[in-house]
């Protein structure tokens, strides 16, 4: 396949600004940027998802320009239901740092920051020489702005769409970047740019827009819908990352397969037949987690992530470091416990149960283990000889709750 159907038949391209895009992307030699802002010191698998287009690309011999925008951060694309919360210049300077580190890191690419040319120019300049070329008309039937107009929109963030442009124009001219590549959701910023380049420079610009990936209930993944993936290991674990990719959906599996990985068409397509005919043994989901994580954080932390996986709820718990428990359990209820503490007075203290009561009805039910064994002793005393590097107490109620306790 060329470039363009491989993308297609990924589900990669929403949109293309100009039929002639498609040429040049299976010539190779174009250079494209794609951007982001530092409203976090990380990214997560919802910028993953769209930056991976810089890889496909560059193997095609295309250039890519990863941009963190660091005077766009401090303005705010508008939300589609109201105005973003205003963050500090050292919030955004420290995030642009970590997220510079990050791309580099994952990515390889150059990383530019938009700062660097926005912060000289004066409010005079700017309007002179970039806010006359835009249309009020123009710019209220943008999907972003028209949106917001019964709820209200601020000046602030009604001028982020002539920023971005103006960093098209700025790359266009200054690095021969002819190609912006986004979500779906920057369509009008992109379409902004290429305006703005035609009527500066008389010349001709290209944009690419791909559908947002989405979670199993059609939510995009981000801080602002609350379900960020973090590439950040400290701020997921890669044990919750691989926990959640085995866990999704079959009915959207293959798509992230596609969209998420470098796997042929003839990999996955295999995968796909085996997952049909297997379904419980979750391979799509399982490999999915492998590229994922290897591609992000390498085959070491990949390996953690399973053998955390495979040994955390079976008798192979005790095999695994106590640091590694608790930096992967980091979604469940922790506490710091005495040693030497009744099992009933260890799950009353620390709310596991609500009562004396109930406690002793789960010991005598069978119904709480503690690293993976069973006890069902109302008089037993938990010591540290119970517990994993004499410190971790992984406790389990009924089928499905969890409480790590961590003897001081």
């Amino acid at each position: 396949m060329t470039l363009y159907e491989d993308l297609l038949w990924r589900g990669l391209i929403q949109d293309i600004s100009d039929e002639e895009l498609i040429k040049k992307l299976n010539e190779g030699g174009l250079t494209f940027y794609i951007g982001t802002d530092p409203t976090a010191d990380s990214m997560h698998i919802g910028h993953y998802s769209s930056f991976l287009i810089c890889k496909r690309l560059a193997k095609y011999n295309h250039h890519p320009i990863l941009l963190v925008g660091g005077a766009t951060g401090l303005i705010g694309d508008p939300k589609p239901t109201s105005e973003r919360p205003m963050i500090s210049k050292e919030e955004v300077e420290k995030n642009f740092i970590g997220l510079k580190k990050q791309a580099e890191d994952i990515f390889g690419f150059e990383v530019v920051n938009n700062y660097d040319w926005i912060k000289d120019i004066n409010v005079i300049d700017f309007l002179r020489d970039y806010g006359k070329h835009f249309n009020i008309n123009y710019m209220l039937a943008k999907d972003k702005v028209k949106s917001r107009l019964e709820t209200g929109i601020t000046y602030a963030e009604f001028s982020y769409m002539i920023l971005q442009a103006l960093d098209f124009l700025h790359l266009f001219t200054t690095r021969g970047c002819t190609l912006q590549v986004a979500g779906s959701d920057q369509w009008g910023n992109i379409t902004s740019g290429i305006e703005l380049i035609r009527k500066v420079t008389g010349k001709t610009a290209y944009g690419m827009v791909m559908p947002l990936v989405t979670d199993a209930s059609g939510k995009k993944f981000g801080k602002t819908e609350g379900n960020a993936l973090w590439l950040d290991k400290n701020k997921t674990s890669s044990y919750a990352l691989y926990q959640y990719l085995i866990n999704l959906d079959d009915n959207i599996i293959i798509d992230y397969l596609k969209k998420l990985t470098f796997l042929s068409k003839e990999e996955i397509e295999q995968i796909a037949l085996e997952q049909q005919q297997n379904p419980e043994k979750r391979i799509a989901q399982r490999r999915l987690a492998k590229e994922i994580i290897t591609d992000i954080r390498g085959q070491e932390e990949y390996e953690k992530a399973l053998k955390i996986s495979e040994s955390l709820f079976s008798d192979k718990i005790w095999e695994l470091a106590s640091n590694d428990i608790i930096n992967s359990l980091d979604s469940i209820p922790k506490f710091d416990i005495e040693e030497n503490i009744n099992i009933v007075d260890l799950l009353v203290n620390n709310n596991i149960v609500t009562s004396k009561r109930e406690a002793r009805e789960m010991i005598n039910g069978n119904a709480i283990s503690i690293n993976n064994k069973k006890y069902n002793d109302i008089n037993y005393i938990i010591s540290k000889k119970d517990a994993i590097e004499e410190k971790i107490l992984l406790i389990k109620k009924g089928k499905k709750n969890y409480y790590l306790g961590i003897i001081k």
